[in-house]
């Protein structure tokens, strides 16, 4: 007789299983369900979120030469949840190695997303890599079209091979730079620097002006010849200046290898960007200026920071 119960109670446990897989799998809401297809990765569903993981096994990560497993901090995600009008918010964190920070960002732009951050998570790791903070809003479907190019790109961009800079060449023509741009810079040393602040914005701190001179301000640093220049820089940006002020950069080649803020407590809040670019000093300059002319278009923003 215990024999029979044995043999009995196996198939029926198993059956059970088979059950409990399907009723988690039927969890998943049908419009999820689709994003996992067109995504072709895998998910769950708890807590009214869809949580698709994008972890960089294809990376072998140490700190420090200490060997670090994905699961210590090298996961990126996406995760999707429904916002009262039955739209989709989409929000994502992606491990990125340097190379495969801008084009990633720039299929992002593409796609109709937005990158809201991008900085480190680790000091030593190597491979070096970045975290880029996306976020979007729509339809499920549509929100995981938008992002597959991007994610797609992930662990298959090859790169770019280090160009040492020219031996001779023309000065950096620091008149005709400051004319592209609008705005005078100063030389010091090998390096040409323009400085814009951000007055239209008024910001204030327990009622002290918060100016260029506070760090409320946009620049750009040029060094090199006239023929093989290098630009770095800083931009200060209202959130709604940032995806504008991204697409402008990356259309003209300029790298974006920071996105954070510097203040906390202020109102306006302001994002600051950081960027790169390498290549003819007028090219770099007519991208610093695409940024630039993206700033203050939805008038005065003041401060009523006391």
């Amino acid at each position: 007789m215990i024999r029979w119960i044995t043999c009995k109670a196996v198939p029926f446990c198993a059956c059970f299983c088979l059950f409990s897989l399907a009723a988690v799998a039927q969890d998943v809401p049908t419009d999820y369900q689709e994003v996992l297809k067109v995504l072709d990765r895998k998910g769950d569903f708890k807590a009214g979120v869809l949580k698709v993981n994008i972890p960089r096994n294809d990376l072998k990560m140490t700190v420090q030469g200490f060997p670090t497993p994905t699961p210590f901090g090298f996961g990126g995600w996406i995760a999707l949840t429904k916002a009262t009008d039955g739209s989709d918010v989409m929000m994502g964190d992606l491990v990125l190695l340097q190379e495969e920070v801008n084009p990633v960002l720039s299929a992002l732009l593409e796609g109709g997303l937005e990158v809201t951050a991008l900085h480190n998570h680790f000091f030593w790791d190597d491979p070096h890599v970045y975290y880029m903070h996306v976020h979007g809003i729509g339809k499920a479907s549509d929100l995981a079209q938008q992002i597959k190019p991007a994610l797609d790109l992930i662990g298959h961009v090859k790169p770019a091979a280090n160009t040492p800079a020219s031996a001779g060449g023309t000065p950096i023509d620091v008149a005709k730079i400051a004319k592209i741009v609008g705005h005078e810079g100063e030389q010091t040393g090998a390096v040409y620097k323009i400085t814009v602040g951000r007055d239209d914005l008024g910001m204030k701190e327990h009622g002290a002006a918060i100016n260029a001179r506070m760090g409320l301000n946009t620049w750009a640093a040029f060094v090199g010849t006239q023929e093989d220049a290098a630009v770095a820089g800083d931009v200060a940006m209202l959130e709604t200046e940032v995806t504008p002020v991204l697409k402008a950069l990356r259309k003209n080649g300029l790298d974006v290898v920071a996105i954070h803020h510097h203040m906390t407590g202020v109102t306006p809040m302001v994002i600051f960007l950081h960027y790169w670019g390498r290549g003819p000093a007028e090219k770099l300059a007519t991208g610093f200026k695409s940024a630039l002319d993206e700033l203050g278009k939805g008038g005065a923003a003041h401060g009523t920071g006391e």
